[in-house]
């Protein structure tokens, strides 16, 4: 027994003397830990010799534990390049910011980083707590550096892009998708943000090429056929953009800003009774409903039903009193009813409506900048639409769809129309008596708008 106890004493020694010497090497106060372990062992070990107390099993195999057993396992996991303290010291840092006190976790993570500046885990988890807390420059430096450690975190570079666009760097939010793109194709998300960037600016045609690069690796996601719905309808490729909305459409059904574009088109192409089938749809939508009831009630005045478009106009302005009222009386289309739609006479924006429109419930889904702007653009070729014939709409849709192959063929089809037009005895270089019916939307869209507005203020 005695011989026993010597034998534990020594080598529970021996081992403290070597944590202590590691803590002494790296600087780190985290050994403390182990060595406090150590120390209770070899004080129980002492007790028992010089009170000639005999600890029963468990202590004893407590005693073995602290002393010997686990002071052994940091030393050959250490020798294995396992660092047994960054581990500790990450998860102290994930505890502090998980209870809310993120200043001690940042200081952990800040010594760490000192001691042991090739800490990937450690840059990560610090870049985390820096993006919790809005600071995103120190965030976006803690993620470069995690991936300058870890090439392959691909979802450090992904962050990187998302807080260059929140800090509106837009060019380097593109080069690092497009960078993350070439290395990991099938990062979704990656494909997402890059085209809803090239949407904010205008490019839509690079939009649809970096979603459809991505429909090929994930032909049923709805985000990206619904994506590729909106940059076809930028571009007034409007069969195309049926087509992609319609396969979103399948995926979710319960998405219902699908079913609203898809009914837009349908008022293009003059399809009424679809139309007002998918509105009936989304009326559902807390954020929609207002459109929906509004572009009901102009289907009705199209069709020569007064009274159900009025019902409908004022559903509307029930739902959205300021925005609805305005858009009714910029609408030419309701003159014959206005004097029997519930306008309010003060159109400020009270605090209910206000209320309503921050916040949704949560069924309601926010529209995003780029689904404001499809919608917007749909009503408006809408409006236009009205003025032309079907001819015209096909034609339209051909010309976003024709590129540089229909160029000469598009210029032909241009000079037939102004030699018809001569014929019939119009001055083309007036553009006030230019029929615009009879034109190409692309080369006469906004004389179009023009005329238009100088048309309804005269109604008004």
């Amino acid at each position: 027994m005695l011989v026993e106890q010597l034998i534990f004493i020594v080598i529970s020694f021996a081992l403290f003397v070597l944590v202590f010497l590691k803590m002494v090497k790296n600087n780190d106060t985290t050994y403390v830990i182990f060595l406090s372990l150590e120390a209770i062992g070899i004080a129980m070990s002492f007790m028992e010799v010089l009170f000639s107390v005999q600890l029963n099993t468990v202590l004893k195999a407590l005693m073995y534990i602290v002393s010997i057993i686990i002071p052994v396992l940091l030393l050959v996991l250490e020798k294995g390049k396992v660092n047994i303290i960054e581990k500790i010291n990450l998860a102290k840092a994930k505890f502090y910011f998980n209870i809310g006190n993120s200043k001690k976790a940042k200081q952990i993570l800040i010594d760490l980083l000192e001691k042991n500046d090739e800490s990937y885990k450690g840059h990560k988890l610090l870049a985390e707590i820096y993006e919790a807390e809005g600071g995103m420059r120190k965030a976006i430096d803690e993620y470069v550096q995690a991936i300058d450690i870890n090439k392959q975190d691909y979802d450090s570079y992904y962050k990187v892009a998302k807080l260059l666009t929140d800090l509106d760097k837009k060019d380097e939010a593109s080069q690092m998708l497009n960078s993350l793109l070439s290395k990991k194709p099938d990062y979704k998300e990656a494909s997402i943000l890059l085209g809803d960037l090239l949407i904010e600016q205008d490019m839509y045609k690079e939009a649809i090429n970096v979603y459809m690069e991505a429909v090929k690796i994930n032909p049923l996601d709805f985000d990206l056929n619904y994506s590729l719905g909106i940059a076809y309808t930028m571009i007034n490729d409007f069969q195309s953009a049926k087509e992609f909305y319609e396969k979103a459409a399948q995926i979710n059904d319960l998405i219902y800003n699908c079913k609203y574009s898809l009914a837009e088109i349908a008022l293009i192409y003059k399809e009424l009774n679809e139309a007002e089938r998918l509105f009936m749809e989304t009326i559902d939508d807390d954020e929609l409903a207002p459109d929906s009831y509004y572009e009901l009630s102009k289907i009705s005045l199209i069709r020569g039903d007064k009274e159900k478009a009025i019902l409908y106009a004022n559903t509307a302005i029930n739902l959205s009193p300021k925005r609805i009222s305005e858009k009714i009386k910029k609408e030419a289309i309701f003159i014959p009813i206005l004097a029997r739609i519930s306008i309010p006479f003060n159109l400020i924006e009270d605090e209910d409506e206000k209320e309503n429109e921050g916040n949704k419930t949560e069924q309601a889904r926010k529209l995003t900048e780029k689904e404001i702007k499809a919608k917007e653009h749909l009503e408006a070729m809408f409006e236009l639409s009205r003025q032309l014939g079907y001819n015209d709409i096909l034609m339209m849709n051909k010309s976003s769809k024709g590129g540089n192959s229909r160029k000469q063929e598009d210029e032909e089809e241009k000079k037939k129309e102004l030699e018809e037009l001569e014929n019939e005895g119009l001055n083309a270089e007036s553009e006030e008596e230019i029929d615009y019916s009879k034109l190409k939307y692309d080369e006469f869209a906004d004389e179009f708008r023009f005329i238009n507005d100088e048309e309804k203020q005269k109604n008004d």
